[in-house]
């Protein structure tokens, strides 16, 4: 049976911490010539990685793999001050791509434990984004992953409790596990402001109300983008089949053959580009593409200051 609508759900795709992190490496990669390296993915996009890499980015995990004075970009998922200590004693001229919203979470971790605040970290065990905010204070911070984690947490019943959270987590789940923490902690404060960022939140909506219209959903992004995973984890909670696809290449003809109306939405480092071809892969077979946006975004983030120096000051060189 061929699929009749395809229905592209907005927001979607890139968002503000990506576009802006990709911006860096281009910028940098013009200034100062290549290689320059990234510490981790700058995001976490297969397409965006091999992309950039052809243009003379080096993907490393630690700063101990680039040469001394070397150019390195941290990743737009935070890093733990140990890599900046790493930086500094090699002399490496450090870009900081940090995502501002994950660099936040970093801020509060040291404004709360400075107020004698047990932390609570609700996230993903071994996400690179929680390594970075857990190693602010090794072992003070107590991770939480499920509902489950909650009722094996021992941390006696401090006076003082806050939890934060990473960017990128369901916003269903996470009300559960707060929940569940309040039942158990009820002097535990909320953060001032919700941790989990934008873009997130805005995508989690808008793939719940093109669920409703559809009978399938793919969801744009590499396997180890959290949100792209939720995303999908979402649609499933709905009660709808979902996939998560990195291109065109990746669907399967069974997952669609029954299908009338199909979905599509991206992770937050999902190229448009490839939203689009996998649009027309359905167009090209006499379904009608439809668009539909809950709302516009409109956020942007300014380069880190070292950036902005280097670029005020003209500093080309080519290697």
């Amino acid at each position: 049976m061929p699929v009749k609508k395809v229905i592209l759900a907005g927001p979607r795709g890139f968002c503000a911490g990506v576009e802006r992190a990709i911006r860096i490496v281009e910028d940098c990669l013009s200034l100062f010539g290549r290689p320059v390296y990234i510490k981790h993915e700058i995001v976490h996009n297969k397409h965006v990685v091999e992309d950039l890499a052809k243009k003379g980015a080096i993907t490393i995990e630690s700063v101990d793999e680039a040469p001394p004075h070397a150019v390195v970009i941290f990743s737009a998922h935070g890093s733990p001050p140990e890599q900046y200590r790493i930086a500094k004693e090699k002399n490496i001229r450090l870009i900081d791509a940090t995502c501002p919203l994950v660099t936040k979470v970093h801020f509060e971790v040291h404004r709360f434990a400075g107020d004698g605040h047990k932390i609570i970290y609700i996230g993903h065990k071994g996400h690179v984004e929680g390594v970075g905010v857990l190693g602010e204070l090794p072992g003070q911070i107590s991770l939480v992953e499920s509902v489950g984690d909650v009722k094996n947490l021992d941390i006696g019943n401090p006076e003082k409790l806050i939890y934060l959270t990473q960017t990128t987590l369901s916003i269903d789940e996470t009300k559960a596990i707060v929940a569940e923490l309040k039942k158990k902690y009820p002097q535990m404060r909320d953060p001032p402001k919700e941790d989990i960022c934008y873009a997130t939140t805005n995508r989690q909506t808008a793939i719940k109300k093109l669920a409703g219209g559809v009978d399938v959903v793919f969801v744009v992004g590499s396997k180890n983008s959290s949100n792209s995973i939720r995303l999908v984890e979402t649609v499933h909670a709905l009660g709808k089949p979902a996939y998560l696809i990195d291109n065109v290449e990746d669907i399967m003809p069974n997952w669609h053959s029954e299908a009338n109306v199909v979905g599509i939405s991206a992770g937050a480092s999902a190229p448009e580009n490839l939203v689009q071809e996998i649009a027309e892969f359905f167009v090209r077979q006499g379904a009608v593409k439809e668009e539909f946006s809950l709302m516009k975004e409109e956020v942007y983030f300014i380069d880190p200051l070292e950036l902005r120096n280097a670029k005020a000051k003209g500093n080309i060189s080519r290697r």
